[in-house]
């Protein structure tokens, strides 16, 4: 819920200047930013990005802060990261263990105090420029600043196809849009980052809720760079499952297309029943071969456990919000960063 307090900074921050013309033009000044990285295994990239990103955000905000959250790593983030969280300006939120990039970047979102809140990975794959030009959309009237990539020539087929066949599905009659090409780097207004906090479902598709809350947005292009150190964390077979549940949280086209596969297939079976009977009409009684019956019964048998499989999708989905697990669990907080200043 927005305090009083609150609602009073974020409109002494906005200020409405006036054109020429006579129109009026939403300008606004950055006070505090704050920067969240969920990381991951993110020791040896840490080591490069973090001093290159508080030298970056000075340029841009008065006040800032550095939201480090510790996934669950295995590796020696979680001893780098108590390090500089003695520094100012460093928060690390470390998990109890790895509950995922969603989670992770909910959990961000709760730790930061700024007035407006980015979000990058640790891979040094988002470019440290774009930052100023983020802020400058800001401060221009945009509510979100999202980056989206120019194109995917880098990447396998696999990808590519399935990017293109995903964000088709999701966006199909759809009441708002999920940007293609776009992820997590983005810079996001304190409304926005209420708005999503204020959505108690567990599980979370952040693309999906990105675009779900609305507000002003606007596109910045650009291109990755080059993974500084180690390896994506993100399997086919979990880009697979991520993108399942996507399609589960915001879309009831898997439900449609049981519901219209069983239509076809009773057309199928009622034309061929008619084909049946014009047969025994006409030529006279044939005894029906095995063949027939055996694929008939493991064709209908499949698209029934297929059918079930999708149902049970949903009610499984629904049982997890039903127990209504926290979404994470925090193991230690460290450093203050915007929130211990006076």
């Amino acid at each position: 819920m927005t305090t009083q307090p609150a609602m009073a900074a974020h409109a002494d921050r906005m200020r409405e200047t006036h054109s020429t013309t006579g129109h009026a033009r939403l300008s606004r000044t950055l006070h505090a930013l704050s920067c969240i990285v969920p990381c991951y295994n993110e020791a040896e990239n840490l080591q490069r990005l973090l001093p290159l990103l508080q030298a970056q955000l000075a340029q841009v905000a008065e006040r800032w802060e550095i939201v480090l959250v510790d996934d669950g790593s295995t590796d020696a983030s979680a001893q780098f990261m108590a390090q500089w969280a003695q520094q100012d300006g460093v928060r690390v939120v470390q998990l109890s263990r790895n509950f995922g990039k969603e989670a992770a970047l909910t959990a961000g979102l709760q730790a930061a105090a700024g007035d407006v809140v980015m979000m990058m990975d640790a891979d040094m794959q988002h470019p440290l420029s774009l930052i100023e030009t983020f802020v400058r959309h800001w401060c221009a009237g945009a509510d979100v600043v999202y980056a989206v990539r120019e194109h995917r020539d880098g990447e396998s087929w696999f990808k590519r196809i399935g990017s293109g066949w995903f964000y088709g599905v999701v966006n199909r009659n759809s009441r708002f849009r999920v940007p293609p090409n776009a992820g997590d780097f983005r810079l996001m207004d304190r409304t926005v980052v209420q708005a999503l906090l204020a959505m108690p479902e567990r599980n979370r598709f952040m693309k999906g809720l990105y675009a779900w809350v609305g507000f002003e947005a606007v596109a910045v292009p650009y291109l990755p760079e080059q993974r500084a150190h180690g390896h994506s964390h993100f399997s086919k077979f979990q880009l697979f499952r991520l993108a399942l549940d996507g399609l589960f949280a915001f879309t009831l086209w898997p439900l449609r297309t049981v519901i219209f596969l069983g239509c076809l297939m009773a057309l199928a079976a009622f034309a061929y029943g008619a084909y049946l009977t014009g047969v025994y009409l006409v030529f006279g009684h044939q005894v029906s071969g095995w063949t027939t019956i055996v694929v008939s019964l493991m064709l209908f048998s499949g698209i029934q456990l297929v059918s079930l499989g999708v149902v049970g999708e949903y009610v499984g989905r629904i049982y997890e919000e039903a127990k209504r697990r926290p979404i994470f669990v925090v193991k230690r907080a460290l450093g203050q960063g915007l929130r211990g200043e006076s």
